[in-house]
Order: structure tokens, then C-alpha cells, then sequence
């Protein structure tokens, strides 16, 4: 049986369940009826649904609306959606966009949590009187001596902590987890036992607002013309090739950089202002010291955070790795390759959630700019 840890009879406490119309949000809102909390199911349109209304990997598409309007007539209890179309285009499409477009690679997910769905629904459950705001994310809150805690679920291979960096203490005051002890076996067994239509539902796993998974032409569309063309060029200050935009590449990648045979290289690094993709051996690409921004704490307070130990994430993929704060600045005991300006620096404490920002660094231009034609670049 489902404990919110609110003092007050289940009856007498209204919570608002964030319905995407896939399983895991389904569950939790039958949970929480199953244990008799006056339960509100609400999804948000985020945009439109036109080419989305039958995507089967993504959420928030029109399929998924009508998904939560079945489970919620299911289980008997109200469901509204709400249009946020204009707040989620402004605080997550956009920024999306201009991540590109600043040679960075953006994470929507974490700004849809940041902003659309933990700021601005969460204001809205306030107003409508609930006592608090329950999802379908896999991460735990616990108790801890100081209050509310954000710990990483049960089971690692669904942890969304990752994404939940950063929430804002009082959003964790208001918020509640219902799933964050159980697996997603566990979580399609309730489905079934609850006989929702959503039970066998995949999960999704594209950006809802990605069409195909082509991040570059949602950019183009967005932006027409942003995306000038520029050099691919050496560490050592050689071009290699041509691009059409930096929103093609990435830090990290390998395949598709179109500069022929030769060594095996990277992006390293991209120059938004000189339109330059810079590459490089495998071995350049390592970092010990990550510089962030945005920072967001869930813990301790200020001035006792400088040469702590902690454990961070740098992407949502990969293991833990031990670090040291050093002001904005988290310093690796062991270098990571592939630290890409706009992905997160997640902060750890075992299972515990510290906080996090997100990933930034200075891009130095490599050498002064040398004009070369096309016949010299073909001709090495």
C-alpha cells in the first residue's frame, strides 16, 4: 500500500497524478486511488499533435492524451488537460534550438522536468487545493535529519535521477514518487492486475517533439538559414573537410563526419561562433576538469561544498566516477572522454541526489583562420 507521508487521512488528501498516458504515470495514479487518496489525474498537451497523434515511442502525443483519458475513466477518477503548448515550446523547444545552434548538445527532458512540469505543474496542483504532485518517475524521496531527499530507485537500469537534478527543494516537499522501489516487471504486473489498457504499452524513447529522431531538422525547421556551413579542422590546425552546420555533430562522435579514410577521429570540440568542428585522436577527448553552470543544490548549504568528494554522472548512461567540488567546477580523479558542453554533471552521495548543473567550457579558436580551396582540401 502506497504511504505519502502526509499527515492526513487518505481520503482527506488530494493528490494530482502527471498522466503522460503510458504505464508507468498509469500505475502510480492507480496506486494511489488503490490506497484511497483523492486522486486527480492531469496531462498536458505540449504540442502539437498533428504528425505525433499515433507515435507509438514518444510522449505526450495525441495517442498518449487519449491513452490517460481510458486509464483515467478506468479507475473512476477525474482527468484534465491542460494547454501548455506555449509555455513548452518557449522553455524547452526553443532552448533546445539554441543549444545547437551554440555547438552544445541539449537534454529537453531535463528542461520539460525543470520548467513545464515541475514548475509550472506543480504550481497548478497548488491551485487547485492538492496536497501534492505525484509521477511516474523511477527515483525515491526519503526523510532524511533535514527534510526531503532525492535518492536514485531501486532498481538502476530505470533511474531517472539523472533527469531530476534540478528540482528545487520545494518541489520535493510537494512531489511524490510512488515507483521509485520497483522494477518495471513489477510496474506492468500492477498494470495488469488493475486491467489497464496501457499495460503491454512501450516505453517511450524518443524526444516527444523529434519526429524520427532527426534532432538537425527540427533545428533547420526551427531556425531557417541559422545553420551555416564551416571547416571540420585538425587539432594541429589543418582542414579536413567541410560541414553544412555544427547541429550535426556532436562531442564524442566518430561516424559521419565526411573527411575520408585516414586516422580514426573525434569531435572534440565545436566553435559556434567560427562555425568550426574541431577533431582529433580518441586520446584528446579525455577531461578531468568539467566547468558548469546553472547549479542547483539539494543539499548542505552554502560554503561547505568547496573539496567535498562526490560521485557525478555525466551523461544519463554512464557509471558513477569520483570527483572533488572546486567552486563551479567538478575535478575528475580520473579523466572521462567525451564530456559534451549541454549534457549534465550530475552530483551523487550513494544513492543520494546532491544536485548538479549543466556542462560548459570554453572553446578556443585553434589557429588564425587560412582560406583553402575545395582542390586543396581533395588533394591533402
Amino acid at each position: 500500500m502506497i504511504d505519502l507521508g502526509i499527515n492526513k487521512d487518505p481520503k482527506d488528501t488530494r493528490v494530482v497524478v502527471a498522466m503522460s498516458g503510458g504505464v508507468d504515470s498509469s500505475v502510480a495514479a492507480a496506486l494511489l486511488h488503490e490506497a484511497g487518496y483523492q486522486t486527480i489525474g492531469i496531462t498536458l498537451q505540449l504540442y502539437d499533435q498533428g504528425e505525433h497523434a499515433v507515435r507509438t515511442k514518444s510522449c505526450c502525443a495525441g495517442q498518449d492524451i487519449y491513452d490517460a483519458r481510458r486509464v483515467a475513466d478506468t479507475l473512476g477518477i477525474p482527468h484534465y488537460v491542460l494547454d501548455f503548448e506555449s509555455r513548452f515550446r518557449e522553455s524547452v523547444i526553443d532552448d533546445f534550438v539554441d543549444t545547437y545552434l551554440a555547438g552544445a548538445t541539449p537534454i529537453p527532458c531535463v528542461r520539460c522536468n525543470q520548467t513545464v512540469k515541475f514548475r509550472d505543474l506543480v504550481a497548478r496542483a497548488g491551485e487547485i487545493g492538492a496536497d501534492a504532485l505525484a509521477t511516474g518517475h523511477y527515483v525515491r524521496r526519503l526523510m532524511g535529519p533535514d527534510g526531503a531527499e532525492l535518492h536514485r530507485a531501486i532498481n538502476d537500469a530505470k533511474d531517472q535521477s539523472y533527469f531530476l537534478f534540478a528540482t528545487t527543494q520545494p518541489q520535493l516537499d510537494f512531489l511524490r514518487f510512488p515507483l521509485g522501489a520497483m522494477t518495471k516487471d513489477e510496474t506492468r504486473t500492477h498494470a495488469e492486475r488493475f486491467g489497464l489498457a496501457v499495460a503491454a504499452k512501450p516505453d517511450s524513447q524518443d524526444i516527444c517533439f523529434v519526429a524520427g529522431g532527426d534532432y538537425a531538422d527540427i533545428v533547420r525547421k526551427m531556425r531557417p538559414g541559422a545553420a551555416r556551413p564551416g571547416e571540420i579542422v585538425h587539432l594541429d590546425g589543418r582542414v579536413l573537410g567541410w560541414h553544412e552546420g555544427i547541429i550535426d555533430y556532436t562531442v564524442g562522435q566518430r561516424r559521419g563526419l565526411n573527411i575520408g579514410g585516414g586516422d580514426v577521429l573525434y569531435v572534440i570540440r565545436i566553435e559556434a561562433e567560427t562555425a568550426r568542428v574541431v577533431v582529433g585522436p580518441k586520446e584528446a577527448l579525455a577531461e578531468s576538469r568539467v566547468r558548469l553552470k546553472e547549479i542547483n543544490w539539494l543539499d548542505i548549504p552554502s560554503g561547505a561544498r568547496d573539496g567535498r568528494a562526490i560521485q557525478v554522472k555525466l551523461r544519463s548512461m554512464q557509471p558513477l566516477v569520483d570527483a572533488i567540488i572546486d567552486g563551479d567546477e567538478v575535478v575528475l580523479t580520473a579523466p572521462i572522454a567525451g564530456v559534451a558542453p549541454g549534457q549534465a554533471c550530475v552530483f551523487y552521495d550513494g544513492t543520494r541526489v546532491l544536485g548538479g548543473g549543466w556542462i560548459t567550457k570554453a572553446s578556443p579558436t585553434i589557429l588564425p583562420r587560412r582560406e583553402r580551396s575545395v582542390a586543396e582540401i581533395s588533394a591533402g
